[in-house]
């Protein structure tokens, strides 16, 4: 396990580390995460010959990266605050959710999915404006084995069916709309005129944010809150492998087509980690417990 970084010498001796010994240096930081089953080796990689590169981390290793969001962390941070939103309007209401208040609401979103159809290894793009039903729809997604591509929801309907084709997406969550400074953008009007060019979006689901009038197809859409209605809080984690993709996050695209990184679950969630200790002194909060602060 590797701690908080405090001067530019400790950072240089663990770069040298990583160097020296790849396998112990990242095996080791691993081991202060939850697994359901350890892996056969911390990594496998061929760069030359048929089928190369290839490149596997934690070979073998079974988890879920949200078992390590929440699980791990219910016993001593239940009741602290891990989400923070502060509205785009200063009148409107702060949101404050804790540990155990979000994942109440990921595990019920989970199931409204697993409801609807979803499963693991089905992409379903994001399409959101920055509030606390963002972080709860990729978790969600994460806990069941969906793979998700979070799409700036500041994009075109252009782009947003770039993206959407390119990952073969079978559902987009989106909002009715989303506000920027004093406008109301109208995010369910751009999703419509995105999917006319998606054949594989089979649904649409719809955050209640601004509270327009929508376009509203039947039988391709639903709102968010009839996804969870009457919905179970239960849900077991789906167990997957280190290599298993756990995201796609595209490129902007201002060079070209826009290019789908894959980042796949063991290796993201390792990284991630030590990253964050290492040059901001601080730690996410889906690893360590810092509050996430949204706005919008």
């Amino acid at each position: 396990m590797v701690n908080k970084i405090t001067s530019l010498a400790e950072y240089f001796q663990k770069y040298q580390e990583s160097v020296a010994n790849p396998e112990g240096f990242w095996g080791n930081i691993a081991e202060s995460h939850y697994w359901r089953k350890k892996w056969d080796r911390v990594l496998d990689y061929k760069f030359e010959g048929k089928n190369a590169p290839d490149i596997n981390w934690f070979v073998n290793g079974k988890l879920n990266i949200t078992e390590n969001i929440f699980e791990r962390n219910m016993f001593m941070r239940k009741d602290q605050v891990a989400i923070i939103w502060e509205p785009n309007d200063p009148k409107e209401a702060e949101i404050k959710l804790t540990y155990g208040e979000l994942f109440e609401k990921v595990k019920q979103f989970a199931n409204g999915l697993l409801k609807l159809g979803v499963k693991r290894g089905d992409r379903v793009a994001i399409y959101l404006p920055m509030v606390p039903e963002l972080a709860v729809a990729m978790l969600a997604c994460a806990r069941i084995g969906a793979i998700h591509s979070i799409v700036f929801a500041g994009f075109s309907a252009t782009a947003l069916a770039d993206r959407v084709n390119d990952a073969t997406s079978n559902v987009i969550i989106t909002s009715d709309g989303g506000f920027r400074g004093t406008k109301s953008i109208p995010l369910k009007v751009i999703v419509d005129e995105a999917v006319e060019k998606c054949p594989t979006v089979k649904n649409v689901i719809v955050l209640n944010r601004t509270g327009e009038e929508i376009n509203f197809v039947k039988g391709r859409d639903i709102w968010w809150s009839d996804v969870i209605k009457g919905v179970s809080t239960e849900n077991t984690a789906a167990e997957m492998d280190a290599e298993d993709i756990l995201f796609i996050l595209y490129t902007s695209g201002s060079t070209g087509k826009p290019k789908g990184v894959v980042h796949t679950t063991g290796g993201y969630m390792v990284l991630l980690n030590i990253l964050l200790k290492m040059f901001f002194n601080t730690a996410m909060v889906i690893l360590t417990g810092v509050p996430l602060i949204l706005a919008g």
